[in-house]
């Protein structure tokens, strides 16, 4: 018996189908389809008064001379004066329902309706249920609620249906969209139905099109077909299912594939997928009344046994935390002035703190440790994998598919553990626990149910506990046997058979012959690995399939590739029970991927293998505003998780991936908090710039520009800016992050000159680095001034030295050997003991040297300076002197002792000078504008060195063709005194005089203007042009060079800087504290804020996504079209909203005119618009 509730909303949804179908009011029919409904089930409820409920719903339930005559009344009511902030159509409606329900067309509307009322044939359902005795087929219509048989249908018809199904699916670019269609049209058929589905349209699509596809794929195997069904059933409990709305459902879906597949769709396809339909929905019906109190016992009892809540629930207590909380904060004075009356007052204890600290078992786990040690059984282990598992068998005893799963897994770890199992045992010890965990609400039903449930895992147990053992040692053997030639037969004829069985899965796998091998040796070690380390397996299979969805492979080949496999061992082997050995282990292996993937294999997931923007943000915006950051960045199966957001990085889904930075990033806002998802993408993905910076580097920018805000007012010409720097900073030990490190590596000028690694670069430089690294330099410099005074200016004061003079010369000699020599050879001993520790070497020939010798040439420079100061000590001439002894002075330099090392100690003095000079470049560092004038001109060194080749080249060519002339000149006599006049000339140190001279030799001067003319003119002109093009070139990115160098000079310092410096640096930026948005506006912590100038960046745009409405965490965000919308997407909503307005203000000029006749004339209009 069905309701009247459910019978008007049945025959409001064959009215609307009806009237949708006439062409003089379809052109009103709009988006507004649940206000369209419920305005129809206003309008029929006077027929539903007198009680009646029970309807033959049928397309036929209105005559045709009856439906004509409701549009006519329904004209009549468009051409009166209608609110103009309602739909058209659902006015006339209600109209129609006031103003014309005594109208005899309504009545003969009414009357119809009352004459439908069916009447059970009782000899039919009698003659029904003896034939479904007999185990007779059930028919196209029944809808069989009272039992769930096995669904058999003929073999031919049940492909029949399999076939016209897929045909179905592939006239659909992808599955989404064919979802979406069974949707639309469902829905659009009974509105009444939306009620039911709280889900995201873009989810519940999805689940329509993986539930009916598991059905239909499922029917040629009855007893797979019976487990699909049961499983979606158990999920269905909380829905309200009835006949008549499976007759909705199943006709919208019916009509839905005729339509789109016509002729294709044979009768016997059509009639066998009604039978499906039916068979599923009372299969959900019979579940739903037998099963739905003992699953819903078990869930509460066992959330009750674990101390756990529901998921809304722990939102609401997540939120009245939150405000309690913020009142703790804001009303902190007015309690401390009120501690003092509460001072005494005592606290209870929460019943659970009070066990806790008795060291009472508080949670199921440790209730059954106690109870098994108490009751003798602490001693068998095997108890302690069922408890490992017992969550997840509780969980999903609704789902008989993965309950069968669990116990699988769980009887291969029971046979690896010693010792005789007893099942009973550990049902005793459950019962016990649960019992004393849930005392108040225990009673017979929980003792039926919770029996019930361990009956149902002991039986399935049982089955398979004894043969793993059995079985490993069947397949082990014959894997261990296997020779090459044989491997190479099966690696061949598995993809033979599966190609054979399943020819579309050719489609999927593209990659070469010995990859395709490779998998096919790596399933044979997954079938014994499963055997020998279950739990381990178990692991990496849940991995693999989370990694199998970014593929976007159809889970319906794993059950073909799976059958092939075994197939290529019966006939290689003959041996049933090691068949039996190796097809079971794959089955597991397979139902475990499958439902990996089918878990993972989310509507974001599924977005980002299309790497459209567009997908990828309808997909968010289904998610709950307090989880929208976790579908972005986690998703879980079992112990294993995968990122979407890395996963569309790494397969190259960068459009997907910058959709989903901008969201991620995004500030929105309710009246009760704010919500940004930069903590979550740092906690999910410390790495994240690294990522970004290697494998995205456009995306890096993207994800700055989200870490800024900018206010749009201006108060007293100064603007707010909150730089998000909290990560970038200091990472989750407390630690300099690595960000900057990664940035300055990438050496990219236009990302390092962004406003928030500028910020950060400057706040670590100004507060933490500068002192250090001035501090560094500063010490440089003085022994460069020291080295100075002991090498060039004090022995250039007078012709001859003093003692005095001398005594300074060997004190500051000695200051540069002690300490600025001591402290050169430390430093690169110690960098050099490390890079050797770290491995980070590389060859130069046959000898390994640090990498950094070849990247950093001030290195280079330092261990330069380190080998002259070296070889300077050894070569000292003051030691000689000393050592010589005689007459002359002391601490003297120039005594004959000292003659065979003066030369060469003068050209390493000379080479140290210049690499102390030049070490002392980094002190531009200091000014960004010098630091960018020192890099430009390193940038076009190279092309004056090119400039410098080019004429030794030319100075060596004409030197040595002009001496091969009969000219006699003393100039260029011979290929030295050639190249070296020629030099001269190019210097413009060749006097004229000299030119005169070359006018008696006519082939010298020849060659000489030759010469002249390509290095003056050519040469010289074309260095010109090369430095106007670097500079050019490199002007742009200059400052952004500096910010690099800068950036790197900060990370080299750090790990100098203290533990304890860097503390307290940390903490003066407060980043715990909540930075304003505006006056009284208290927004996020996590950053810096900073008034600049209102005109440096003006702008009148909020960048905060501001939403009113419920502020239930649970709720999604309203979709904002404009966030992340391309500039072709926005002109494209114009143009389609303007298309919209044209058509509504012609209908409305039509109703008002009388018009009641077809569209053309605006849909001529439209079409021009477009």
């Amino acid at each position: 018996m069905t309701t009247v509730d459910e019978s008007l909303a049945a025959a409001a949804d064959v009215l609307y189908k009806s009237l949708k179908e006439n062409t003089t009011l379809a052109e009103y029919f709009g988006e507004n389809v649940e206000e369209l409904g419920e305005a129809l089930r206003l309008f029929l409820e006077p027929a539903f008064r007198d009680g009646s409920a029970d309807l033959q719903i049928n397309d036929d339930l209105f005559t045709q001379d009856s439906l004509e005559a409701l549009v006519d009344v329904v004209l009549e009511a468009l051409q009166r004066p209608l609110p103009l902030d309602e739909d058209s159509l659902v006015a006339a409606l209600r109209v129609v329902s006031t103003d014309f329900s005594e109208d005899d067309r309504i009545a003969e509307i009414f009357a119809q309706l009352r004459q439908a009322v069916s009447v059970e044939d009782n000899e039919e359902a009698d003659e029904d249920a003896t034939n479904r005795g007999k185990g007779s087929c059930v028919t196209a219509q029944d809808v069989i609620t009272d039992s769930l048989d096995e669904l058999r249908l003929p073999k031919k018809q049940a492909q029949e249906i399999i076939d016209s199904w897929g045909a179905f699916l592939d006239s659909y670019a992808t599955r989404e969209l064919a979802g979406e269609a069974v949707y639309t049209a469902l829905f659009d058929s009974a509105p009444s139905l939306q009620s039911l589905f709280k889900t995201p349209r873009a989810v519940m699509s999805m689940r329509f099109m993986m539930g009916i596809n598991q059905i239909i794929m499922a029917l040629t195997d009855p007893k797979q077909c019976k487990i699909v069904i049961e499983t979606l059933g158990f999920q269905h409990l909380d829905l309200e299912v009835t006949v008549p709305r499976i007759a909705i459902f199943r006709d919208a879906i019916l009509d839905l594939v005729a339509a789109e597949m016509g002729s294709k769709l044979t009768n016997s396809a059509a009639d066998g997928l009604a039978m499906t339909l039916n068979y599923a929905g009372g299969g959900y019906i019979y579940i739903r009344q037998k099963f739905s109190e003992r699953v819903r016992i078990l869930t509460s009892s066992w959330r009750t046994a674990n101390g756990e809540v529901d998921e809304d629930e722990a939102e609401e207590d997540l939120l009245a935390a939150e405000e309690e909380a913020a009142e703790e904060e804001i009303d902190e004075a007015a309690e401390n002035e009120e501690e003092g009356a509460g001072k005494n007052a005592d606290k209870k204890l929460s019943e659970k703190e009070m066990k806790n600290q008795q060291g009472v078992p508080t949670t199921y786990n440790e209730m059954f440790r106690f109870n098994a040690a108490v009751m003798g059984f602490a001693n068998n282990n095997w108890m302690f994998e069922v408890l490992n598992s017992f969550d997840a068998m509780v969980k999903n005893i609704a789902n008989s598919y993965r309950l069968q799963e669990e116990c699988d897994l769980l009887a291969l770890k029971m046979a690896k553990i010693p010792g005789a199992v007893k099942l009973g045992d550990y049902k005793a010890v459950m019962l016990a626990s649960i019992r004393s965990l849930v005392p108040k609400a225990w009673d017979s039903a929980h003792e039926v149910a919770w029996n019930w449930l361990w009956d149902n895992v002991e039986r399935m147990l049982k089955k398979d506990l004894d043969k793993p053992a059995a079985r490993e040692r069947y397949l082990g053997r014959f894997l261990g046997s296997l020779e090459e030639d044989t491997k190479q037969i099966i690696r061949q004829e598995v993809y033979v058979k599966f190609f054979a069985l399943a020819p579309g899965g050719q489609d999927y796998f593209k990659q070469s012959t010995t990859r395709l091998y490779f998998i096919a040796d790596k399933i044979l070690d997954m079938s014994l690995d499963m055997y020998k380390e279950p739990t381990r397996m178990a692991d990496d299979i849940s991995a693999l399939g989370l990694r199998h969805v970014g593929y976007g492979i159809p889970t319906e080949f794993f059950g073909p590739f799976v059958t092939g496999c075994v197939e290529v061992a019966r006939e290689l082997t003959g041996d049933e029970t090691l068949t039996d050995a190796f097809g079971w282990s794959l089955g597991l292996i397979s139902r475990v991927l499958t439902r990996t993937i089918n878990e993972g294999s989310t509507i974001v997931m599924k977005a980002i293998n299309t790497d459209n923007a567009k997908q990828v943000k309808k997909a968010i915006s289904c998610a709950p505003r307090g989880k929208r950051a976790i579908w972005m960045l986690n998703i879980t199966v079992g112990t294993q998780s995968i990122s979407p957001l890395l996963w569309s990085i790494s397969s190259g889904s960068l459009e997907a991936a910058e959709m989903m930075i901008t969201d991620l990033l995004a500030i929105r806002a309710d009246r009760d908090r704010y919500y940004y998802g930069l903590d979550e993408l740092f906690s999910r993905h410390p790495d994240i710039v690294q990522v970004l910076t290697t494998d995205a580097p456009n995306l890096l920018p993207k994800m700055l520009d989200c870490m800024l805000w900018r206010s749009r007012l201006a108060v007293n010409g100064q603007r707010r800016v909150n730089y998000y720097i909290k990560h970038l900073t200091v990472d989750e030990e407390g630690r300099f992050a690595d960000a900057m490190s990664w940035i300055y590596k990438l050496e990219d000028p236009s990302i390092a000159t962004h406003e928030v690694l500028v910020q950060l670069s400057d706040l670590v430089w100004n507060k933490i680095t500068y002192a250090s690294f001035l501090l560094s330099k500063i010490w440089l410099l003085w022994t460069l001034v020291v080295f100075l005074f002991s090498q060039s200016i004090i022995k250039n004061l007078n012709a001859e030295l003093t003692d005095g003079h001398r005594i300074v010369i060997f004190a500051c000699r000695t200051f540069v050997y002690m300490f600025g020599m001591a402290e050169v050879m430390y430093s690169r001993t110690k960098y050099l003991c490390k890079a050797c520790a770290d491995g980070d070497l590389v060859r130069v020939g046959r000898f390994p040297v640090p990498r950094r010798y070849l990247e950093d040439w001030q290195e280079i420079l330092s261990v330069v300076l380190t080998l002259c100061l070296t070889m300077l000590f050894w070569t000292e001439p003051i030691l000689y002197c000393l050592y010589a002894g005689g007459d002359t002075p002391l601490f003297a330099g120039d005594c004959d002792g000292a003659k065979g090392v003066k030369g060469f100690y003068d050209i390493v003095s000379l080479v140290s000078m210049l690499c102390y000079f030049s070490l002392l470049i980094d002190f531009t560092a200091l000014s960004t504008r010098l630091s960018a004038f020192v890099l430009l001109t390193g940038r076009v060194v190279p092309e004056l060195c090119l400039t410098l080749g080019a004429c030794a080249y030319f100075v060596i060519t004409f030197g040595t063709s002009i001496t091969a002339t009969n000219g006699k000149n003393e100039d260029f006599a011979g290929i030295p005194n050639a190249t070296i006049t020629l030099f001269q000339i190019l210097m413009k140190t060749y006097t004229g005089s000299k030119f005169d001279e070359l006018q008696h030799s006519p082939w010298i001067m020849v060659g000489t203007c030759t010469f002249v003319v390509l290095t003056s003119i050519f040469v010289f002109n074309v260095l010109i042009a090369q430095l106007n093009c670097a500079y050019q070139q490199v002007f742009n990115s200059m400052v952004g060079y500096a910010r690099i160098n800068r950036m790197k000079i900060v990370c080299e310092s750090m790990p100098s800087i203290s533990a304890r410096r860097f503390t307290r640096f940390v903490t003066s930026l407060r980043f715990d504290e909540r930075l304003e948005f505006g006056e009284g506006d208290i927004g996020l912590s996590g950053g810096i804020q900073v008034l600049e100038a209102a005109s440096a960046h003006p702008s009148n745009i909020d960048s905060i996504l501001r939403f009113g409405g419920s502020t239930s965490p649970a709720m999604p965000w309203p979709e904002d079209e404009d966030l992340g919308s391309s500039e072709a997407e926005r002109l494209e909503r114009i143009a389609k909203n303007f298309q919209n307005a044209v058509r509504k203000m012609t209908k409305t000029s039509r109703s008002q005119s009388g018009v009641s006749g077809s569209g053309g004339d605006s849909m001529e209009d439209i079409s021009m618009v477009k």
